[in-house]
């Protein structure tokens, strides 16, 4: 997970993602929607695209392995 630690709404956003209701710009600087609306922390996004815990497809965005095995670790320590 690249040392990244997650916040409540990364975990939020990449459950966003996991339901596909998030697009992005296809090209440039990877800008994010949620529900059609400008999501509020584009740097955060940005960031987990950096560390691989999202993809750009296009102007889909895609939860990768890593962020799925990063959302349920979040769930696991959250029921321990």
């Amino acid at each position: 997970m690249n040392a990244l630690r997650l916040t409540g709404r990364d975990r939020a956003l990449l459950r966003a993602v996991a339901a596909g209701r998030c697009d992005i710009a296809p090209a440039g600087i990877p800008n994010l929607r949620v529900d059609g609306r400008w999501f509020c922390d584009q740097p955060r996004a940005h960031a987990l695209l950096a560390a691989g815990l999202l993809a750009r497809a296009g102007g889909t965005t895609l939860l990768t392995a890593a962020g799925r095995a990063a959302l349920d670790d979040a769930y696991e320590h959250a029921a321990a």
